[in-house]
């Protein structure tokens, strides 16, 4: 049902140029952003700023506004207010905090089952650590269990270009602290919530509404239930419970193996229609939240 989509924005998206192999590239995205009838979608890379790419691709590719984005992983410094300064300028528009360098995210994948399937970036990670490369993991929290400086600083910069926030792989603890100094101390207006269906940043509906009184939005990912990762049920019940006004939907895709991600948005829509949300509300948590958060409203 592609009238759902109609000037979407996909928030989550991993095109090439990258580091890891990817489906399409930002051009054949952007393409087919225009094509679907979409609006536009977020570049997002684990390792470099985009906004440079984004910006040839519009420039390419007018009728897609392709979105740059910065996510704070070791490649960029980690929690590194020059590196998110001169992203802003750049005209960076999101910014992850840590994902696949987060202690958090970090801890969770290489313990526990020595055999389990480990994600792509897993095997970047220890490859470097094997010629010598190896990137600390990174916390935004000081041994005291407070927001490092740093993290300070790099909040006063998103506030200063109304970028939006989102939270990455952090842990739990780390998301709440960020979330509220960004509402309470920072004055930061766009907070999103990385995924909070997917395994290691899993938040329960009411640790989502705890988020969601600083104004945050709950980001829900195609690929966190058409992988398995979790139960489409429990999406759906988490979607919910928070209502559409509180939830983006976007897709994570650009595997090699996945759909691509227009084709994920189109799905993801069509299932909540099916599932009972009228087309106004599924319009709301694939059109006007995101233009809300992007500043288009």
């Amino acid at each position: 049902m592609k009238e759902l989509i109609q000037g979407a924005y996909d928030l989550h998206v991993h095109s090439a140029p990258d580091v890891m192999p990817r489906k399409m590239d930002d051009l054949e995205m952007a393409q087919r952003i225009v094509a679907s009838g979409m609006a536009g979608y977020a570049l997002k890379s684990h390792y470099f700023c985009t906004a440079e790419r984004a910006a040839l691709s519009r420039k390419i590719c007018p009728g897609c506004d392709s979105i740059g984005t910065i996510t704070l992983n070791g490649s960029v410094g980690g929690i590194n207010p020059m590196a998110v300064e001169m992203a802003a300028r750049a005209g960076t528009k999101l910014l992850w905090f840590p994902t696949c360098d987060g202690a958090y995210e970090q801890a969770h994948t290489f313990t526990g089952d020595p055999n389990k399937k480990l994600p792509f970036w897993a095997g970047i990670v220890l490859a470097m650590k094997e010629e010598g490369i190896n990137a600390p993991p990174i916390s935004i929290l000081d041994e005291d269990g407070q927001l490092t400086e740093a993290t300070h600083k790099v909040l006063d910069i998103i506030a200063k270009y109304n970028m939006i926030l989102t939270t990455g792989h952090i842990s739990h603890e780390e998301t709440f602290a960020l979330v509220k100094a960004a509402a309470e101390e920072h004055n930061v207006k766009n907070i999103i919530i990385t995924h909070v269906d997917f395994p290691t940043t899993y938040y329960t509906v009411e640790d989502q509404k705890k988020l969601a009184d600083y104004g945050a939005y709950m980001e829900h990912c195609y690929t966190t239930y058409a992988t398995k990762k979790v139960d489409y049920a429990i999406t759906l019940e988490m979607i919910r419970a928070m209502g559409p006004e509180h939830v983006v939907v976007s897709t994570d895709l650009g595997q090699p193996t996945g759909l691509y991600p227009d084709e994920g948005m189109e799905a993801f829509a069509t299932a909540l229609y099916q599932d009972g949300f009228t087309a106004e509300q599924v319009r709301q948590m694939t059109v006007y939240n995101q233009r809300k958060l992007l500043g288009k409203d």
